[in-house]
């Protein structure tokens, strides 16, 4: 089952294969450590929360590194639209997939 990540309008714009966070054109675009989300180049973004990524204000938690390129894991399918949602913390997805 792939596990699909979600802009605040409800769109999939991305999925986690592994540690990795892909577009949904497949390439890789980012690393997930724990609920952390991070650019592949190593550059923190936000938080994963219910499949988006958002700004929970935990402040700058550094550069992890380049990671090297895990490659293009395909197309997965698209899932539709799931609805807009909102936690109370901005949708910073858009940092991470350039929408």
């Amino acid at each position: 089952m792939t596990d699909y990540i979600y802009n605040s309008q409800g769109k999939a714009v991305g999925f986690i294969r592994g540690k990795y966070i892909h577009g949904m054109n497949g390439n890789a675009v980012g690393q997930l450590h724990a609920t952390h989300v991070y650019k592949l180049s190593g550059q923190y973004i936000g938080e994963l929360h219910e499949s988006m990524i958002l700004n929970k204000h935990m402040g700058n938690l550094g550069n992890i590194g380049n990671p090297g390129n895990p490659g293009n894991s395909g197309r997965p399918g698209n899932p539709g639209n799931r609805g807009a949602r909102n936690y109370g913390f901005p949708d910073v997805s858009m940092h991470l997939f350039d929408q």
